[in-house]
């Protein structure tokens, strides 16, 4: 048979866990940047979907996806990762002067 020690409240000292916090700026704690690609009335979808190809590097199909979905809801995330590949991805889009907002 296992013996078991019970201790009264008193006699137990709250322990809280210690937590070692890095305060480094570049930490990436899984939640990524967002870049929102919105809806306008001067760009074709064939721009839309080549400037998507060059600054996401996704397929044909996938840009076509986006594009299509920007048109009907009037904006849609396009792409998701760090801060520094959100504003790399979001400075070539806005060189056909397509609208992006970075969401972090």
């Amino acid at each position: 048979m296992e013996k078991i020690n019970i201790m009264s409240n008193q006699n137990i000292e709250e322990q809280k866990p210690v937590l070692d916090i890095d305060t480094d700026e570049d930490i990436n704690i899984g939640l990524g940047s967002r870049v929102v690609l919105y809806n306008d009335d001067w760009h074709s979808f064939d721009e839309v979907i080549n400037q998507l190809i060059i600054a996401v590097q996704c397929s044909f199909e996938k840009a076509r996806s986006f594009a299509f979905e920007v048109h009907v809801k009037g904006k849609a995330i396009v792409f998701t990762g760090k801060l520094q590949d959100c504003l790399r991805v979001s400075s070539v889009l806005e060189e056909i002067a397509l609208h992006t907002q970075i969401i972090t």
